[in-house]
């Protein structure tokens, strides 16, 4: 999805606002696998995923943990870095071919005072992000493994065909193992 016709289908822009969004907003590609963000790293970047899948991971007991999916049409960024000016512990890797716009957060910012409508789009991805987050929370803590399966199918469909099994059980907290046993059941 392109990065204009997703904002204007939030919020209304004016052909002046749209040219600066243009101009700011640097195109970048990433082949399959590549890392758009090192784990324990800093980054300003906020990415808009206009093509292709992304994926969060962070390293536990030498483990690599997907701790979530961002495809088409979705925002994300290094709120460690960003906010608290501290390492961000998660990773951005491109699970296929992916093209992104981006922009450092120092750029953002000025344009959010002066493009209300830009702010006001900015706060209700925010709250979209922070419901999928609280979606997943909340099924780590109260789903069982087959439950949590069957919510990220619900709400991210075309995963197994896109994602690799391994990355799934671990976004979904349990082995590949229980994974395939989960599938099996269908």
């Amino acid at each position: 999805m392109d990065l204009l016709n997703f904002i204007n289908s939030k919020v209304t822009l004016t052909a002046q606002e749209c040219a600066e969004v243009e101009q700011k907003f640097q195109p970048a590609s990433y082949t399959k696998g590549a890392l758009l963000i090192t784990p324990n790293n800093y980054s300003s970047k906020i990415f808009f995923i206009q093509k292709g899948l992304v994926r969060t991971f962070y390293y536990k007991d030498e483990k690599d943990i997907t701790q979530f999916f961002f495809d088409e049409g979705t925002f994300t960024a290094p709120l460690n870095s960003i906010f608290h000016q501290i390492s961000e512990p998660y990773g951005w890797q491109a699970l296929e071919d992916t093209t992104v716009r981006t922009i450092n957060y120092e750029e953002l910012d000025p344009m959010l005072t002066r493009i209300p409508a830009l702010q006001k789009m900015f706060f209700h991805v925010a709250i979209d992000v922070l419901t999928l987050f609280s979606i997943k929370l909340e099924s780590l803590q109260f789903q069982t493994a087959e439950q949590r399966y069957h919510t990220m199918i619900e709400m991210y469909p075309k995963i197994l065909l896109r994602a690799p099994l391994g990355q799934i059980a671990s976004y979904l907290g349990i082995t590949q193992q229980t994974l395939s046993v989960i599938r099996a059941r269908r």
